[in-house]
């Protein structure tokens, strides 16, 4: 059997092909029959994210299921073959198997270290198991990426520190003030970023959010995604009496001019109040001149820009230190993988030594007559069982953890010719 993987994900092709290859929760079922009906593939377990489409499976013969794959991804998206080929890439063998550790650790991801990909692998897991796609070899190899995504996260800091101008504009506040719980926040802007500013504020204990957008509508849209936030919704023109009440306020508009500036901001603010301001948006919102009033702080994405670089570096140091517990975890499933090959061996050691044993014991207990014990046939059978086991111990634990594939393949074949066994496999 041989494990490999076929997709694409951000880094090989758009969200416009992207989009065409995704599956669904609710088609996963139909999908996974239909590739498991093709006659080189035994295994399948679909992974289908915003950034990632991938089919992991066990095939018979790695070329004709790799075509198989590819010709499903082709009639499944519409796209022709021949357009889609140049999107997809394959993995075979130990590849395939330390991409999905890279991929649960959050090492493939668009932003380095992310973690909600693991809980996405955890559920492809899942839904693989409960659609019949996933066997023997990627229920293993799923449990190992999911416990090796796990200790990445726990043995590395790599999931810590702000990459993104948004969540670094948050993280910069939350050190400046230590609790954003006790703090009144404003957000001027409801679009994208704005949302994501919310999403990071509620993370981090943020109650108190205003709302100030020109659009009602927008503003609605945005507090129907957290509906935990009870966020407040103002119009535009309340901005400056939001912001003279608020101790953080944060700007993301497409406005093409400041909306906020030194004039403004010292005729609405109480001298005796302090005020943040951080403004995520290009062209800015808020003036240069914002920064010489001595009750206000203001930061622009320049700012917000160092943070990301210092965490990104930071990320991509800890990411060094990942790769090398990921090798660990690849070498740990690698040994298992090979081990199935002595499984056909050892079971038919085992059969033939068993067939033996009962034979024997059968014509003991024919000589000792019917006259013997029932309790004494039992401790006989347990003698003669205990007996076989033992001998075929340490054949069994030798032959299970060679690595090194040609002596293991000679060993087989020894065991092969010395006990006489026909396991129905060859080896070269």
């Amino acid at each position: 059997m041989h494990i490999a993987v076929v997709g694409l994900s951000h880094k090989t092709a758009p969200v416009e092909v992207r989009e065409k290859l995704s599956v669904p929760e609710t088609k996963m079922e139909s999908a996974m029959q239909a590739l498991c009906s093709y006659p080189h593939i035994e295994e399948v377990a679909i992974l289908s994210t915003c950034n990632r489409m991938e089919i992991y499976l066990v095939a018979t013969e790695t070329e004709p299921g790799i075509r198989e794959v590819s010709q499903f991804l082709s009639e499944h998206s519409q796209i022709p073959l021949h357009q889609l080929r140049q999107h997809l890439f394959v993995l075979l063998h130990q590849d395939a198997v330390m991409h999905l550790m890279r991929v649960a650790a959050g090492l493939d991801s668009l932003v380095l270290g992310e973690g909600q990909i693991l809980a996405q692998v955890k559920n492809t897991h899942k839904l693989g198991q409960q659609h019949n796609g996933i066997g023997r070899l990627l229920n293993r190899l799923f449990k190992d990426a999911i416990a090796a995504g796990k200790r990445v996260r726990t043995e590395t800091s790599i999931g810590t520190g702000a990459v993104s101008i948004s969540s670094a504009a948050v993280e910069l506040a939350q050190v400046k003030v230590q609790n954003l719980a006790a703090c009144r926040v404003a957000i001027i802007g409801a679009g994208k970023m704005s949302c994501l500013l919310v999403k990071h504020l509620v993370s981090k204990g943020a109650g108190s959010i205003s709302i100030v957008n020109r659009s009602p509508r927008r503003a609605e849209e945005l507090a129907n995604q957290f509906p935990e936030a009870q966020l407040e919704l103002r119009p535009l023109s309340e901005m400056m009496a939001v912001i003279a009440n608020s101790d953080l306020v944060f700007t993301s508009t497409s406005s093409t001019e400041p909306l906020l500036n030194r004039s403004k901001l010292e005729a609405a603010l109480d001298p005796a109040r302090s005020l943040m301001l951080f403004d995520i948006s290009v062209p800015r919102n808020v003036a240069a001149d914002a920064n010489e009033l001595e009750n206000v702080q203001a930061f622009n994405v320049d700012d917000l820009k160092a943070v990301v670089a210092q965490n990104q570096e930071s990320r991509r140091q800890m990411a060094m230190e990942a790769e090398v517990l990921l090798e660990e975890e690849v070498a740990t499933f690698d040994m298992w993988w090979r081990s199935l090959d002595t499984v056909p061996t050892i079971n038919c050691l085992r059969d033939k030594i068993e067939t033996i044993r009962e034979q024997e014991l059968e014509k003991a207990l024919s000589r000792l007559g019917s006259e013997f014990a029932e309790k004494h046939q039992a401790v006989i059978e347990a003698l003669t069982r205990g007996i076989v086991n033992k001998i075929l111990h340490d054949p069994m634990v030798q032959l299970r953890a060679q690595q090194d594939i040609e002596a293991r393949h000679q060993a087989m074949q020894s065991l092969q010719m010395l006990f006489n066994l026909d396991t129905g496999k060859q080896f070269s």
